[in-house]
C-alpha cells in the first residue's frame, strides 16, 4: 500500500512538472510572437537636426525620411511623384501657380489632424523673416531650391496655392524633398528652438528618443493614414568606423550598414548570410578651393544685389589666381584614387554633376593628370616653390561620394606635395564641419553632393552658382562669382522643354570645370549591405532611406 501510495505521488509530481514545463514552452512562444520586428542600421555618424527644413545632411535625412512627408513623395526608386499629403494639383497656365488638394483624415504623431494650416506654418516659418518660429533654423535648403516661392497660401481647410515669382521647372520634383516636408504647427510652437530634437509629422513611423552620439529610435505609428509598416521599430545606431559597422552586422548586431570601406565589398559579397547592395550612385564628391568672393542675402531674394558682398574667412589668396585652381586639377590622380582606394566602385568625375541628368556634357574632357603641367602653372602664378595650405577632410564621416575620407585625403595630400603644395590636413565633428564649411572658413575642404530631385538644377544652382555663396548658409564653397553662370542657371529653370533644358545645363558644365572652383573627383557607388533576412528595402537614387516596406524575418 505505501510502494503504491509512492507511486501515485511520483506520478502526480511527473504530471505537474510537465504541465508546468509546458506551460513555460508555452509562455515562450507567446514572448516571441509579442517580441516586436526591429530593424538596427548601422550609421556613420549622428544626426545634426531632426527639423527636415533646416539641415543638408544625409544623416539628419535618412531618420527624417520615416517621420515626415510632403505635399507629393517620390515613387519607389525613382524620382517620378506620386500624390502623399496631396492627393491632387493643378498648375496655372503661367506656371506661377500650384493648387494641391489635401488629403483628409490624416493625423500628425502627436494626435492633431493635418491641415492646410500646416503647409502654410511648414513654408511660412522658412521664408517669412517675420514669422514667429522663422529665427529658430538657419533654412539653408530654401535658399539653394526654393527661393521662386513667393508665398504659400490657404484657400480653405484642405486646399493651399503655392504662389511663385517666376515659373520653376524643377519646382514639383522639389517638392518631395525633405525640405518641403510638412510639420506640426501645434508641436513646432510648443517646443520652439528645441523642435529640432522632438520631431512630429505624418510619417509611417514616430519618434521615440535621441541619444545623442549613440542612436536615434522610431517607432511604428499604430494610425499612419497608409497603414500601419510591419517593422514595429527602427533603430539608427552610430558606428563611426568602417570595420567595426562590417563587424557588427556579420555578429548580428545590426541588420543594415552604410557606406562600406570598398575592400570590404568582396566579404560581403561571399558571405551567405549577408546581402550587398551596389548600384550607381546619383553623387559626386569634390574639393572646392575657396576663392573669397561671398556675400548675406540681407534682403532674402534669392540673389546677390549690389551692396551685399562680404568677408569670407577662410579666403586664400592663391586661389583667386585660375592657374593655381587649374594647377590643382592637374595635380590630382583621380584615376589612381578610384582604383586603389573605391576598388572600382566609382567612376572618375569630370564635371559637377554624374552622368544620367539632362545636361551632362559628354563633350568635357576634364584635367588630365600632368604634375609637370601643375607645377608650371605654379611657377606662372608666382609659386615656383608652392604654397602652405589647409584642407578640411571628413574624417571618420563616411559619406556616400566619399566612403574612406581619410583614406582619400591622403591621397591628394601625397599629389599636392609631389608639386610643391603643403596641405595640412584638419577635421571636426560633422555638425562643425558642416558649419564652418557653410561660414566659408575652409581653405580647401572636402565635399560632395547626393542629389535630391534629379534635376540637374539640384547640382549646379546649389553647388556651384553665386547665388548659394552666401556666407553662414553657403552651398558653394568654392565662393566664387559669375554673373554669365548664374544667368544660364536661372534661364533652366524657366525653360519646360527637356531638349532646350538640357542644352542650357551643358553650357553651364563647361563654365564651370573651366572655372576650376570645384576639383571634381568621384562619382561613387551606392553601397549597403544587410542581414539575408532583411526584404523589401529598396535603395532609392537620392540615397534617402525609406523603411516602411522593409520586414526583417527571424
Amino acid at each position: 500500500m505505501q510502494s503504491r501510495r509512492r507511486i501515485a505521488a511520483f506520478l502526480i509530481v511527473t504530471l505537474m512538472s510537465l504541465a508546468m514545463l509546458s506551460g513555460c514552452i508555452g509562455g515562450d512562444d507567446d514572448e516571441t510572437e509579442d517580441e516586436p520586428m526591429r530593424l538596427i542600421f548601422g550609421c556613420s555618424s549622428d544626426a545634426v537636426r531632426l527639423d527636415p527644413a533646416d539641415v543638408t545632411d544625409g544623416e539628419s535625412i535618412q531618420r527624417m525620411d520615416n517621420i515626415y512627408e510632403g505635399l507629393v513623395m517620390y515613387a519607389e526608386g525613382s524620382t517620378e511623384i506620386e500624390p502623399c499629403l496631396a492627393t491632387d494639383w493643378t498648375i496655372s497656365e503661367d506656371k506661377k501657380e500650384i493648387t494641391f488638394e489635401l488629403r483628409e483624415g490624416v493625423k500628425f504623431h502627436d494626435g492633431t489632424d493635418f491641415t492646410a494650416d500646416d503647409v502654410v506654418f511648414s513654408f511660412a516659418r522658412q521664408y517669412d523673416s517675420e514669422h514667429p518660429f522663422h529665427e529658430y533654423g538657419n533654412w539653408a535648403y530654401w535658399g539653394y531650391m526654393f527661393t521662386d516661392i513667393e508665398e504659400v497660401v490657404k484657400v480653405d481647410d484642405y486646399t493651399v496655392t503655392i504662389k511663385m515669382k517666376t515659373p520653376n521647372a524643377s519646382m514639383m520634383t522639389s517638392l518631395a524633398m525633405f525640405t518641403a516636408a510638412i510639420v506640426s504647427e501645434d508641436a513646432a510652437m510648443e517646443y520652439g528652438e528645441d523642435f529640432f530634437k522632438n520631431p512630429v509629422g505624418t510619417g509611417p513611423f514616430t519618434f521615440v528618443e535621441w541619444i545623442k552620439d549613440d542612436r536615434v529610435t522610431l517607432e511604428a505609428y499604430d494610425d499612419y493614414w497608409g497603414g500601419r509598416a510591419t517593422l514595429d521599430e527602427i533603430v539608427f545606431r552610430v558606428i563611426p568606423d568602417e570595420t567595426t559597422r562590417l563587424l557588427a552586422l556579420q555578429n548580428g548586431e545590426v541588420h543594415g550598414v552604410e557606406y562600406l570601406d570598398p575592400s570590404q565589398l568582396s566579404i560581403v559579397e561571399n558571405d551567405s548570410n549577408l546581402t550587398l547592395i551596389s548600384v550607381p550612385g546619383m553623387n559626386v564628391g569634390y574639393v572646392a578651393l575657396n576663392c573669397g568672393e561671398g556675400y548675406v542675402d540681407a534682403n532674402r531674394n534669392g540673389k546677390w544685389d549690389e551692396g551685399e558682398d562680404a568677408e569670407v574667412p577662410g579666403a586664400f589668396e592663391p586661389f583667386k589666381d585660375i592657374r593655381v585652381r587649374r594647377a590643382i586639377q592637374h595635380a590630382i590622380n583621380k584615376q589612381s584614387i578610384i582604383d586603389n582606394i573605391y576598388q572600382g566602385a566609382a567612376s572618375v568625375a569630370v564635371q559637377g554633376m554624374p552622368p544620367g541628368l539632362i545636361g551632362y556634357n559628354d563633350e568635357i574632357e576634364g584635367y588630365e593628370y600632368d604634375p609637370e603641367l601643375a607645377r608650371d602653372l605654379l611657377e606662372q602664378a608666382g609659386y615656383p616653390d608652392g604654397f602652405d595650405v589647409t584642407m578640411y577632410q571628413m574624417g571618420s564621416t563616411s559619406r556616400p561620394y566619399f566612403p574612406v575620407p581619410n583614406e582619400i585625403s591622403q591621397a591628394i595630400q601625397t599629389d599636392l606635395a609631389a608639386v610643391g603644395i603643403n596641405a595640412t590636413l584638419y577635421t571636426a565633428d560633422w555638425g562643425t564641419y558642416l558649419a564652418d564649411a557653410e561660414q566659408g572658413k575652409a581653405q580647401m575642404i572636402m565635399l560632395g553632393w547626393s542629389g535630391d530631385n534629379g534635376d540637374p538644377d539640384n547640382f549646379l544652382n546649389v553647388l556651384y552658382s553665386q547665388k548659394t555663396a552666401t556666407v553662414g548658409s553657403a552651398g558653394n564653397y568654392g565662393f566664387k562669382k559669375n554673373q554669365e553662370l548664374q544667368d544660364l542657371l536661372d534661364q533652366g529653370l524657366l525653360v519646360y522643354d527637356p531638349a532646350e533644358r538640357a542644352e542650357i545645363y551643358k553650357e553651364a558644365n563647361s563654365i564651370i570645370v573651366e572655372e576650376a572652383t570645384h576639383v571634381f573627383i568621384a562619382h561613387s557607388n551606392q553601397i549597403l549591405a544587410f542581414s539575408a533576412n532583411v526584404e523589401g528595402f529598396v535603395p532609392h537614387p537620392t540615397t534617402r532611406m525609406f523603411f516602411y516596406n522593409t520586414t526583417v524575418e527571424e
